[in-house]
């Protein structure tokens, strides 16, 4: 290759290297600053495309989209001096790119670790001045925008940072705490449970006894009844026979004798009877006729 064309081919390679770091694009998603050694000449260079001095400017991209930071659990105190377990998040966006960048250097975690911490220390205020009751349900979305106006404006001065919304995603008491509480509740439900039982031990032994009562009341009724009836079924049977006999006494001796008679003979045991020939028992066997 000759030394002209190798020379033109340096210089085209030269002009595309200096083209190349001249040409710079920024996206609608971001935001930048363009630096000239070091320092800010532009603090907020518009989405599009832009020209810079190659090896004396600088850009410096950052995300300009809606970001996400989880806050770390920390352990807070109530009014009543109660101790909880706080889960936060929140949602921000760079405002003012200039100041992002002079108070971070473009450092996002470093960003992030200094809304934290006042993030943190706006939590703690807040919970600190209420209830146990407040925090959880009463006043948890007072609480929420309290801490967004105050922590707005300390991110926008301080960092350039516009904070969107801050949300408490769990509260909850320590794990020792939690483990008493529960462990009374299941006391106080087991109390509960043996009072719930007695009570219907209580209820199930006067519902028995009031059903013996009323089967031993029953009872009784229909035994008496029975023994009224069974007495007026003898009586009207004495009626009977006493009305039969008294038309015929010497069939009722008769009859009466007949029913001595089987009752003495007719049984199966050995026994001995020693009466006389002559006894009124033997009448109707000596004299069927009678006497």
């Amino acid at each position: 290759m000759k030394p002209r064309s190798m020379l033109v081919l340096v210089l085209l390679l030269l002009v595309f290297m200096v083209g190349s770091k001249s040409v710079y694009i920024i996206s609608e998603t971001e935001r930048a600053v363009l630096l000239r050694f070091g320092e800010i000449v532009n603090d907020d260079v518009s989405p599009g495309l832009h020209f810079k001095v190659p090896f004396v400017n600088v850009v410096r991209k950052f995300d300009g989209r809606l970001l996400t930071l989880d806050a770390r659990p920390q352990s807070f105190l109530t009014l009543e001096k109660k101790r909880l377990v706080v889960d936060a998040f929140i949602k921000w966006r760079i405002q003012d790119v200039g100041k992002y960048y002079t108070a971070t250097s473009g450092d996002e975690f470093r960003a992030g670790d200094v809304l934290l911490t006042r993030v943190e220390n706006e939590l703690r205020n807040q919970f600190g001045a209420r209830t146990l009751n407040q925090v959880v349900s009463g006043e948890r979305e007072e609480l929420m925008d309290q801490v967004i106006q105050q922590l707005s404006q300390v991110a926008q001065d301080e960092l350039g940072i516009n904070v969107l919304d801050v949300r408490v995603k769990r509260v909850e008491l320590p794990a020792e705490v939690s483990e008493s509480v529960y462990q009374r509740m299941r006391t106080e439900r087991e109390r509960e449970a043996r009072e719930l039982r007695s009570r219907g031990k209580e209820l199930a032994e006067g519902i028995r006894a009031d059903a013996d009562r009323q089967v031993t009341i029953v009872k009784a009724n229909a035994y008496r009844e029975a023994e009224e009836t069974r007495g007026e079924g003898d009586a009207s049977a004495a009626n009977v026979y006493a009305s039969a006999f008294s038309r015929d006494p010497e069939f009722y001796s008769f009859y009466r004798s007949l029913t001595a008679y089987k009752a003495s003979f007719g049984g199966e045991g050995g026994d001995v009877l020693l009466l006389k020939p002559d006894s009124d028992f033997f009448k109707y066997l000596s004299k069927p006729t009678g006497p």
